[in-house]
């Protein structure tokens, strides 16, 4: 046996997240998610879809002694039979010949299958599979088949032919692997039985112009080759047309409605499908890609589940018409749940959690999903993780650890937004005594979000006809949320003051029904962001997160690490259109924009370039960068603003929370006093509740005062406006005090 040379080979690292196509089987009891890039296939997972266990299935075409491997040459096109029937083609092109791939998915194996076609003039075909089975050093060796399987143990590939390889060989990459051999010699020249414990890759020469790939996935090789052999004695024309049939059933039950996007939001929905999980049905991750993974080898990417992007997933998906889809997300959001009622940061799709930051939103977010789909008050498992999340929001909110963007605490626009629309839609779980707590606590929440987040003559009002604007991130102490100072993520610890940074996260306030379009402090904040934070590019306008943001490419194009320049995001062109037509006007112009800044296959990214063309490093401006791509949360956008009109308004501005805050005519109610939220002075004729846990006592000017049960562990001592102050005295439970004067305002 010969083993090959250069051991254990270079570090490893994934691929680019620039995909063409995602695709899954919708059925059966395949558990295996396909993306194309360039023309090959990426990363394959499996068995779910935070796994990913191959980095890619290249080609090398040789010709009189020249190559041409495809992916490089970037001439090729890539073609479904519709937007909504995710079973790819690719084309590529060389010198007098042509070579075409079909992909399919088995739906009843775990094995993806390849019929290719070399047509023309053209003396060589060289199929490279780079396996990263486990995320470990991988053993290859080569037999009758190929074979690659992870050192631990856990998982195993096969790739096998139709036709018998005419050669075969294993390699450390870098050194000894099927790239360095036919690109050094013009042809295949080493044949290594195997190759240990390393950065491995297999190659085969075909040994036919025509012919079919089975690469299966296993726990033990043996099972991989039994997979593999298994779908190869089916056919690819059986397979592709059960695997085609699925998809067809599932582009008849979309509606993508009758707008002039309908072929547009099918690709979307079908996009979504494809990051639901089969092992853990309901979990959806953020992105089937890892963001510059061509230049990093670890784990660490959008395949995972973060409630909010899930919720987000299960939105677009229930716009059109797969309330089921909906529903599992939301069932898998029970089952996630802590005891104490929030959801890790995100988490692989069995629960684990992989990151440990907290965010309101992700807690509020759920519950807003419960609301939409209107479940039944009676769904006991439902009602749980309600009532378990709103009890966790009034203990925690308003302000989050993290913000939406997981980078800042403090109180945010979209945040609180979220925050609030959930404790309203939340009280059909409630009893009489905990939604009047809870609508009592909303209603405060909302009246003070101006106090919080907007400034009145701000910096960025000189030179503008605006009188303030929402900043991104507040404070819920008395002081102006201007006088604090934020740190900026990602650009090596600078510090902004509060009203030097804006983001279009304030929209939320209109988007979850808080405050109306037409609002002057909205308007004049809209002005302000689309001054600010518009990128105009050749394919339309996309928006920064926010103002000096360094989460994106350095400025010479090379990748995220750490440190970088923030970057245009399509989706936020999503959020933007959004208000427009809320504000009664046309989101056209927003919609086309998205579509112009998609990929060649219609995917959507998280970030597009908006520098100078780098050619080097396939940049272009107004198209996708090294960010994730597709960006699920971005098709959801799209999709639910693409189907605004069927509805009349955003499917997440639910009709009660619309109907108490947009209704003319409203009163302010009491104001809630806490320890972590105290104020000095309220307007004059409110009540004060003075809100604190159980077990704490309260003492109004000295004398003790006995509370009232507010349900979720909160008591409350209503303080009616009769004397100028009350000094209030809180003692924890730990011997803590914390002390404070109330006084009315002359507002």
């Amino acid at each position: 046996m010969s083993i090959a040379l250069g051991s254990p080979g270079v570090p490893p690292t994934w691929t680019s997240s620039a995909k063409d196509v995602v695709t899954t089987a919708l059925e059966g009891s395949s558990r295996v998610w396909l993306t194309l890039g360039h023309g090959i296939g990426n990363e394959i997972y499996w068995p779910s879809t935070g796994e990913p266990q191959v980095r890619d299935v290249g080609f090398i075409v040789t010709k009189d002694g020249t190559w041409n491997e495809v992916k490089r040459s970037s001439r090729y096109s890539v073609s479904t039979p519709s937007p909504a029937i995710l079973v790819p083609t690719t084309t590529h092109s060389g010198d007098g010949w042509t070579l075409t791939l079909e992909w399919v998915i088995d739906p009843a194996r775990d094995c993806v299958m390849i019929r290719y076609r070399l047509d023309g003039e053209a003396d060589g075909l060289y199929v490279i599979v780079a396996p990263h089975l486990g995320v470990t050093t991988n053993t290859a060796w080569a037999d009758d088949s190929l074979h690659a399987c992870a050192d631990d143990g856990s998982a195993a590939l096969c790739l096998i032919g139709s036709v018998p390889f005419r050669r075969r060989s294993v390699g450390f990459v870098g050194v000894s692997d099927g790239w360095q051999d036919v690109t050094g010699h013009g042809s295949m020249a080493w044949e290594y039985d195997e190759a240990p414990n390393g950065n491995v890759a297999l190659t085969a020469e075909v040994g036919t112009p025509a012919g079919v790939l089975a690469l299966g996935f296993g726990r033990r090789p043996e099972g991989a080759e039994t997979l593999a052999r298994s779908s190869l004695a089916d056919g690819f024309d059986l397979i592709r047309e059960r695997f085609f049939d699925d998809w067809a059933q599932f582009d008849d039950t979309i509606d993508p409605g009758a707008s002039s996007w309908a072929s547009d939001v099918l690709r979307s929905a079908a996009v979504l499908a494809c990051h639901e999980d089969r092992t853990f049905p309901g979990a959806s991750v953020a992105s089937l890609s890892i963001p510059w993974g061509n230049t990093r080898g670890d784990l660490g990417g959008y395949h995972l589940v973060w409630s909010r992007d899930s919720v987000q997933t299960a939105l677009g998906r229930l716009a059109v018409g797969d309330a089921a889809a909906a529903h599992r997300t939301l069932e898998w959001l029970c089952a996630t749940q802590y005891a104490d009622g929030h959801w890790a940061q995100n988490s692989y799709s069995d629960g684990r959690p992989f990151w440990t930051g907290l965010q309101l939103d992700e807690v509020a977010l759920p519950v807003v999903l419960a609301a939409a789909l209107d479940v039944d008050v009676e769904d006991a498992s439902v009602k749980g993780m309600v009532r378990r999340a709103v009890s966790f929001l009034v203990h925690n909110g308003p302000a989050s650890p993290q913000d939406r963007w997981e980078e800042n605490a403090g109180t945010n626009g979209f945040t609180v937004a979220a925050i609030v629309a959930a404790l309203i839609a939340s009280t059909r779980w409630l009893s009489d005594v905990e939604a009047d707590y809870v609508t009592g606590l909303a209603d405060y929440w909302n009246e003070r979000i101006e106090d919080w987040l907007y400034v009145e003559g701000g910096e960025f009002c000189d030179g503008r006809d605006i009188a303030g604007y929402y900043v991104r991130l507040g404070s819920t102490a008395d002081a102006p949320a201007a006088c604090g100072r934020v740190d900026v993520r990602n650009r090596s610890g600078e510090q902004v003051r509060a009203d030097q940074l804006v983001a279009l996260d304030f929209l939320a306030l209109v988007r979850f029904g808080l405050r109306r379009p037409d609002d002057p402090r909205i308007r004049d904040t809209v002005a302000l962001v689309d001054d600010l934070l518009a990128v105009e590019l050749p394919t339309g306008v996309a928006y920064l997160r926010y103002n000096g943001d360094g989460y994106g490419e350095r400025p010479d194009g090379s990748p995220f690490e750490g440190s970088g320049v923030g970057r245009p995001w399509p989706l936020l062109a999503g959020e933007r259109g959004h208000f427009e037509a809320q504000a009664g006007r046309d989101p056209t112009p927003f919609l086309e924009s998205m579509l112009a800044m998609a990929g060649p296959g219609g995917l959507f990214p998280e970030q597009v370039w908006d520098g100078d063309d780098v050619p080097d490093r396939y940049l272009v401006r107004g198209r996708p960068t090294g960010s994730a791509m597709p960006l699920a949360w971005a098709h959801a956008e799209f999709v639910k603003l693409a189907t605004f009109a069927d509805r009349g308004r955003p499917i997440e501005l639910l009709a009660d929370v619309g109907q108490r805050y947009l209704t003319p005519g409203r009163t302010g109610g009491a104001w809630y006093w806490r320890v972590d939220a105290p104020f000095a002075d309220a307007p004059v004729g409110r009540d004060i509740i003075v809100d604190h846990a159980d077990g704490e006592t309260v003492e109004l000017d000295g004398e003790s005062v006995e509370g009232s049960s507010s349900g979720f562990g909160r008591r409350r001592v209503v303080v009616a406006p009769g004397q100028a102050r009350v000094a209030i005295t809180v003692h924890a439970v730990d011997g803590g005090r914390t002390t404070g004067n109330v006084g009315w305002s002359a507002s």
